[in-house]
């Protein structure tokens, strides 16, 4: 294995690394690996031929020259001289290759959710520290400027009330997961983020038109895909979400609500963030609007992706735990995603979060 900290004239060795799944984001995350100065693509694999070829096709041009393409993960692990892993993979697979690659004391991106359980997102944070390497995983809008510019505006909101969220589109619909656990946790991770907090209870229910015939354990009574969701926080702070597979009006619109006025981010729009301000004054007649502005808040525009790989490179180069996106907030939001599942299965039950505080506390994303 090649060392990858600073040597002692504190020059950065190039870091080996394997791309294991090079479906639709998997492919993304190659890219941006293979464009990295600091890194080399020792490997890229994919059990699926026809996308290990449609990848070859693609970047093998631009890939090193001995850059193995396989399709067996379980081999490269134990022939290849690496120093870390990129895992995106369907999500039931990533505690058993993650565990491999921390035991093999391999530095993990692992694409979301970290895993389908909270024990087994707890046991592989436990084994990257035994191991002293970097468990990471790849939660995309904590590196987007505008999620970061937002955290830093929020403060000018005032006291803050209460958030609505909307994440629908027409596909693509997952076959391992329901679109609770393929799109909540963007907003929830957002929203985190945001707060600097976590949900104290949660509720939430479902319907499945499309794939009530796969039953999972968190999903028995078939896969989802529509979900609403509310989120209630430790200072009475609300947020309802909606989330769809099935739904041709595409949003992937967010806003928090305060005395003071409402930020909105929406990813779809040419201005994706944005504060009106405004307030509600009493009056005899009842309440009247009072000082009414907009202010388009500016964003410089860079990759979120390229922003996080970057951020991966630069943990394992200073041996550091990720502040932003650790393999610990990962489990954290794994057991917010769990026990919507549960709410789920309970007909919408409320469930509290207080009994589902993980071992260590993870470290909450500031901009």
């Amino acid at each position: 294995m090649t060392t990858t900290a600073l040597t002692s004239d504190t020059t950065l060795l190039t870091l080996r690394i394997a791309m294991l799944g090079v479906g639709r984001w998997g492919s993304h995350l190659l890219r941006n690996f293979l464009q990295n100065p600091d890194v080399t693509i020792a490997a890229v694999i994919d059990p699926w031929a026809q996308n290990l070829k449609r990848s070859q096709d693609r970047f093998a041009p631009i890939a090193p020259s001995d850059t193995q393409w396989l399709t067996d993960w379980q081999t490269a692990l134990e022939t290849l001289e690496l120093d870390a892993i990129v895992v995106a993979t369907p999500a039931e697979t990533h505690y058993q290759v993650i565990r491999a690659a921390l035991s093999k004391g391999l530095h993990v991106l692992a694409e979301k959710p970290l895993t389908l359980t909270v024990a087994e997102s707890i046991e592989l944070c436990e084994l990257a520290q035994k191991n002293n390497v970097q468990l990471v995983v790849d939660h995309t809008y904590l590196f987007n400027p505008a999620i970061a510019c937002g955290r830093r505006s929020i403060a000018g909101l005032g006291n803050l009330r209460y958030a609505y969220a909307t994440r629908t589109h027409l596909a693509p619909v997952r076959q391992d997961v329901d679109a609770l656990w393929d799109l909540a946790v963007h907003d929830i991770a957002i929203l985190n983020y945001w707060l600097g907090d976590r949900p104290v209870r949660v509720s939430a229910r479902g319907k499945s038109w499309l794939q009530r015939d796969i039953q999972t354990d968190l999903s028995p009574n078939g896969l989802a895909d529509t979900i609403w969701a509310t989120l209630e926080y430790s200072n009475g702070f609300w947020a309802d979400l909606h989330f769809s597979w099935l739904n041709c009006d595409k949003q992937r619109r967010m806003a928090i609500v305060g005395e003071r006025g409402t930020m909105i981010f929406d990813e779809l729009a040419p201005e994706q963030l944005i504060l009106q301000y405004g307030e509600l004054v009493k009056t005899e007649q009842g309440f009247s609007p009072d000082r009414h502005t907009r202010e388009v808040l500016p964003i410089v525009p860079q990759e979120p992706l390229k922003l996080l790989c970057e951020h991966f490179v630069h943990c394992i180069q200073t041996n550091e735990s990720s502040k932003i996106s650790s393999g610990w907030l990962g489990a954290d939001l794994v057991t917010v995603l769990v026990a919507l599942s549960d709410s789920m299965n309970q007909n919408s039950a409320w469930i509290s979060l207080d009994d589902r505080s993980l071992v260590q506390p993870h470290v909450v994303a500031i901009g």
